[in-house]
């Protein structure tokens, strides 16, 4: 009885291996037949990963010009190169696209050729950081989704640019240069699905006008912003995330209440001119507020509700939610004052 278990188990070992060897043939024929296919389609200056057939490798080649790009590609990684121009010509087969990296080349808004950009209809993502732009690129594809232009020396945006990109839900252009007078009442007209818009690291003066109603996230650091207008975040009111570090606000340039909103979750405001704390909601959970000039903090005067009250409802009232402030690099001497952890039960870490 043991020898035949023996016997069987041997005859099943050696039909597994004879069956994996010839699988393992099949499947690498397969793969030198699809290495072959891809390679011969594949331009010289790129790589085609077979296991990625829908992708274009082209980054890092010290490429001047854009090769014939392939039918099939859908992902077209052309950064870190030396390509200057943005032609019709090697996109004519390529009408799949829907991502291009063209970070960190030498493109000019000359050198983008009339309708190259529009006539990619399946485009979602655009990435242009790091070239030589002048101005926001027109026209644009209407499908995108995200668009990236990001360390470039743009300081216009042409009306209506924007108008027809109805899926767009992430624009950056931080670190360009952008004045007031180039961000119109009708600049970011059209983007109804934008959420997040990145415009730090620019000169503005002022807060954009007309920022689309349902954005999330406003990144504004690295300006010279110096006054919240009254009622400002009443126009977007969904705003959770929002940015103000490396301005020049002071007390007199926020209104009584204008940070008191419910949709804040996150809010920074480190490095500026600020005195005091400003009025927070209670649905805040986290506040920066270092390296400005604030002496001291009393927590009755900036607690977001009663705190007699709130003694009163504990736990299952509307207590705040704050859980992260920070007030380093303040005139602020610990300890920190006992009212503002009656206040904010929920803190997690207080850095002074």
């Amino acid at each position: 009885m043991i020898l035949k278990v023996y016997t069987s188990l041997l005859l099943l070992f050696l039909v597994n291996s004879v069956w994996t060897r010839t699988m393992r043939q099949v499947y690498d024929d397969l793969g030198l037949d699809h290495w072959s296919y891809y390679t011969s389609e594949c331009p010289q200056e790129c790589f085609c990963p077979p296991s990625f057939p829908n992708a274009l490798y082209c980054d890092n080649k010290g490429l001047k010009e854009i090769p014939p790009i392939p039918a099939r590609i859908w992902y077209l990684y052309l950064q870190n190169n030396q390509i200057e121009t943005l032609s019709e010509e090697p996109f004519v087969n390529a009408t799949h696209l829907r991502w291009i990296n063209l970070n960190k080349n030498k493109i000019t808004n000359s050198g983008i050729e009339s309708g190259v950009l529009s006539k990619m209809k399946r485009l979602l993502y655009l990435f242009l950081e790091d070239n030589e732009l002048e101005e926001v690129p027109a026209p644009l594809p209407v499908g995108l989704e995200q668009l990236r232009l990001a360390r470039n020396k743009i300081s216009r945006i042409p009306e209506g640019v924007f108008s027809h990109l109805e899926n767009l839900t992430m624009l950056d252009l931080h670190q360009n240069s952008l004045l007031d007078s180039a961000l119109q009442s009708d600049t970011f007209q059209g983007l109804n699905n934008l959420m997040q818009l990145n415009i730090a690291k620019n000169s503005l003066k002022k807060m954009p006008l007309s920022i689309p109603a349902n954005t999330l996230q406003l990144f504004l650091d690295n300006n010279s912003i110096e006054v919240i207008p009254e009622n400002y975040f009443s126009a977007i009111p969904k705003v959770t995330f929002l940015r103000l570090n490396y301005n020049k606000l002071s007390d007199d340039g926020i209104p009584p209440n204008g940070f008191n909103v419910s949709s804040i979750l996150d809010l920074q405001l480190s490095h500026n001119q600020l005195t005091k704390i400003p009025p927070i909601n209670a649905h805040l959970e986290h506040l920066h507020l270092d390296h400005n000039k604030i002496k001291s903090v009393n927590g009755t005067q900036i607690c977001p509700v009663s705190i007699a009250l709130e003694e009163d409802y504990g736990y299952y009232g509307n207590i705040p939610r704050l859980r992260y402030l920070r007030l380093d690099g303040n005139e602020i001497q610990p300890p920190i004052p006992l009212d503002i952890m009656i206040c904010f039960r929920l803190l997690q870490a207080v850095v002074i």
